[in-house]
């Protein structure tokens, strides 16, 4: 017997689906991360031959099937471009601007919903609706998948443009900024009811406005130091601006990629605000509640200087050594170099791991990422709660590129804008080497009293540069 097109489609989507499940549940641990990436491509894969072989099913016309596999080729032409041409440090701008094109999507198809129904009554898909007596709850997944994408597209573009330090990365403190992100949401429900007895133009014109602006102001009122969080939560975002369109173009798959996208998104945002002692509810209303603090121009004394020789006659002599990446160790490329001094380190009987801060670099993860990529063996990387107990009995703690997250003054400054998140302890250690380029400040624009502690030093340059040095100046 024959299997209707509808009918595989179908079995093509629960398969998809399942693909996308077992994606979420590979990408959960980074020993699993490629394979759970295989599963999504596939997934997807699947999911594009099944909308396009309905689309033929359905006896399109040939130009629209023809715009359709043009697009399609357009975007894998760009997306496998900018996939081979990223560097691991624009990965998380990369993302951010990636969001923002699902909101986008969300937006006009949610105004071609309006054009095809509520704009034009007398089509069939209107007449359909109104048998079914279903036109209001159109004309609401209209107004509610346009406000969605509306948010996560300018939110997206925001967290893009801070990321890729095109914007400042400090938050704006708008006079009143907590009643602005109220009062817009306010107004969202209140035209939602208006639209839906009435479903006019210009309110839809309206709602689309007041969307862009909220989600400009949201990302905008929030600092660097919360960003991972932000992009995780656009990423949840984008899932429930997927998921609003699913409803629109009564397409069950998109339906439920986008819920797990959306509460999966969500979910890291809360664990990962948990882990930074941070609101959950306040980061994703942009920053709702709190002002933004300032610890002032506080004198912390002069800074000590070591030179590459120096460091590496302290690292032959200590019996353990404990590695803090971050952000600067991806711009320097030295996760390599980093993996070889670990390796020799090792072979002279040092104990050497690694503390991974839950939000070091700026995407979660990234630091697991680059270590896994130059070869650290994974049962050596620890994360904070692991391995912040151990700072006391180690001898020697190599920074390299961190700043925000080996912050003494999250922990002992009430007034710092970073009051409160926890850190890597790495000051409580007998000896700290410190990988920087200069004594600026970190994304958070917040200065770091580690510098100027008494059993702290400062190895000015790349950090790949003098890791190599390093290596080189080992004793035999």
């Amino acid at each position: 017997m024959l299997v209707s097109i509808g009918t595989a489609s179908t079995a093509a989507y629960i398969v998809a689906a399942l693909l996308f499940i077992l994606a979420l549940a590979g990408l959960s641990h980074h020993e699993t991360a490629k394979v759970g990436n295989t599963f999504g491509i596939f997934g997807m894969a699947i999911a594009l031959v099944a909308t396009i072989t309905v689309a033929l099913d359905d006896e399109m016309d040939v130009l629209p099937i023809v715009l359709l596999v043009a697009a399609m080729a357009i975007g894998a032409v760009i997306g496998l471009w900018r996939s081979r041409v990223v560097e691991m440090t624009g990965m998380p701008e990369l993302i951010a601007l990636l969001h923002s094109f699902v909101g986008l999507a969300a937006v006009l198809v949610g105004w071609n919903g309006y054009l095809e129904v509520e704009d034009d009554p007398g089509s069939h898909h209107a007449d359909v609706l109104a048998a079914q007596d279903l036109l209001g709850v159109h004309s609401a997944e209209v107004f509610i998948g346009v406000f969605i994408g509306a948010v996560t597209f300018t939110g997206s573009i925001v967290a893009f443009l801070k990321l890729s330090a095109r914007m400042k990365s400090a938050p704006l403190v708008l006079p009143g900024k907590n009643y602005i992100n109220l009062g817009a949401l306010a107004a969202f429900a209140g035209l939602t009811v208006w639209f839906v007895i009435d479903p006019q133009l210009w309110l839809l014109v309206l709602v689309t406005l007041v969307a862009l602006a909220l989600g400009w102001h949201l990302v905008a009122s929030i600092g660097g130091g919360d960003m991972p969080v932000v992009v995780s939560m656009l990423n949840s975002y984008s899932g429930w601006a997927a998921a609003a369109s699913g409803f629109l173009l009564e397409n069950d798959l998109l339906i439920v990629t986008g819920a797990l996208v959306g509460s999966s998104g969500a979910y890291l945002s809360y664990i990962m605000c948990q882990a930074m002692n941070r609101s959950f509810i306040s980061v994703i209303a942009g920053g709702f509640g709190i002002e933004a603090p300032s610890s002032g121009d506080t004198d912390y004394g002069e800074h000590k200087e070591i030179q590459s020789v120096d460091a590496a006659d302290l690292l032959a002599d200590a019996r353990s050594v404990i590695i803090t990446p971050g952000y600067g160790m991806a711009v320097a490329q030295a996760q390599y170099p980093v993996a070889e001094l670990t390796a020799k380190l090792r072979e002279r009987g040092v104990d050497v791991r690694f503390g991974i801060h839950p939000v070091a670099g700026r995407l979660p993860g990234h630091m697991n990422v680059l270590l896994a990529e130059a070869k650290v063996p994974y049962d050596i990387v620890l994360e904070m709660d692991e391995i912040n107990d151990d700072f006391p009995s180690t001898d020697v703690v190599l920074v390299i590129g961190a700043n925000d997250t080996v912050n003494p003054a999250a922990a002992e400054d009430p007034t710092s804008p970073i009051a409160g998140m926890p850190v890597l302890e790495v000051w409580n250690a007998s000896e700290v080497i410190v990988f920087k380029r200069s004594m600026a400040t970190g994304y958070a624009g917040v200065q770091n009293p580690l510098f100027f502690r008494d059993n702290s030093r400062m190895l000015f340059g790349d950090a790949k540069v003098k890791v190599d040095e390093i290596i080189h100046n080992l004793p035999d």
